[in-house]
């Protein structure tokens, strides 16, 4: 592995393909280019499979510099990008086997989003730890048994080994690439010049909403669902939602358990942080959004988000309030100033494994 003070470029493979996620491949690229330019000497290459250009996701055009299939070299580090389509449309045997080819001759190799369901496919997550953006944590579990996914994860370092959550984490990764070869110094400075963060605070959890997936198939959980999302504050204890239902609460219990892998306590907290979370980005206050939610107070809505965030409700607040209304100066909620207060009087309150 080249660091600083080699004689030698360090070679960055970047495998592309059409329908590649085009921030996939310019964030990492553009923490590569700036460390540069500050005494780093990375060789960047992109690769595709027959070695034309490619279509980005945008409808963009990327320019090849080599046949993915057909080069004899290895790389210092090799970069798979990800695409929309990969969680969901067979990966072709040719992408397959040339990525698992490069991955053979290179150091360090490294999935960008769901560049991650290529290595998987290839065989080359198989007893490692990965993520991937978290639209597609499950069915990378589901579909890759083999791995063992962490679906909270900005990014994961197993080894020599790397993955990478959702688009913009492919520079979470980048940085933490050239932080390894030359320093935190620079990998700061790199940071800084990108305006971004150098160790970016929290998970995924604060960008996924916290209510996925389909509706149950069972009529009587489908009318405990409605009843909650219509009212999370309202009182949703298990004998209460076993009476909306018309269930036994063990029945209740075991329906929630078999299709949704949860309990009603467990989908009830989750449609109240949803719900808190929404409101604070509405620009309620901590204390508005936790009645809204059903939390007792604020303070314990303020637990709830740093056990699951890492961050307090103002910390996340003011992470993801909309820099169009922060920009000019517009009230960050109805009837608010961006301090919170009210104006004019008082606050309120997949794929498998193919052959």
């Amino acid at each position: 592995m080249t660091i600083a003070g080699s004689s030698r470029p360090h070679r960055v493979g970047v495998v592309v393909f059409d329908g590649v996620k085009l921030l996939d491949v310019a964030g990492p690229s553009e923490v590569f280019s700036e460390a540069n330019q500050l005494g780093a000497d990375y060789a960047l290459e992109l690769c595709a499979v027959g070695g034309a250009e490619v279509v980005s996701s945008t409808g963009m055009r990327i320019p090849v510099d080599a046949d993915a299939a057909q080069t004899g070299l290895g790389y210092d580090t090799l970069l798979v990008m990800g695409g929309d389509a990969l969680p969901t449309y067979p990966i072709g045997h040719a992408l397959r086997d040339a990525v698992a080819a490069l991955a053979g001759r290179s150091g360090r190799v490294c999935s960008i989003c769901t560049g991650a369901f290529i290595l998987a496919e290839a065989g080359l997550l198989d007893g490692h730890r990965a993520t991937t953006h978290w639209r597609h944590t499950e069915l990378l579990r589901s579909a890759y048994p083999e791995i063992s996914v962490e679906p909270d994860a900005i990014f994961v370092r197993d080894g020599t080994t790397f993955s990478s959550a959702g688009v913009t984490a492919g520079i979470d990764l980048a940085l933490a690439l050239l932080e390894d070869d030359h320093g935190e110094d620079m990998a700061r400075q790199v940071a800084r010049s990108l305006v971004v963060f150098l160790q970016r605070p929290g998970d995924q959890s604060q960008f996924s909403p916290a209510l996925q997936g389909p509706r149950p198939r069972t009529s009587a959980l489908r009318a405990v669902f409605d009843a909650v999302l219509a009212d999370p504050a309202a009182g949703h204890s298990i004998a209460e939602l076993a009476a909306r239902a018309a269930l036994s609460p063990r029945h209740l219990t075991r329906l929630f358990r078999e299709e949704l892998g949860t309990t009603p306590a467990r989908y009830v907290e989750s449609v109240r942080f949803d719900t808190a979370k929404r409101a604070l980005d509405a620009g309620h206050t901590v204390g508005e959004a936790a009645a809204r939610a059903g939390y007792r107070s604020a303070e314990t809505l303020r637990r709830a988000f740093v056990s699951r965030l890492g961050v307090s409700p103002r910390t996340y607040q003011q992470r993801f309030r909309s820099a169009q209304r922060r920009d000019a100066g517009l009230p960050t909620g109805p009837g608010r100033t961006e301090s919170g207060r009210a104006v004019g009087g008082s606050a309120p309150v997949g794929p498998g494994r193919r052959g």
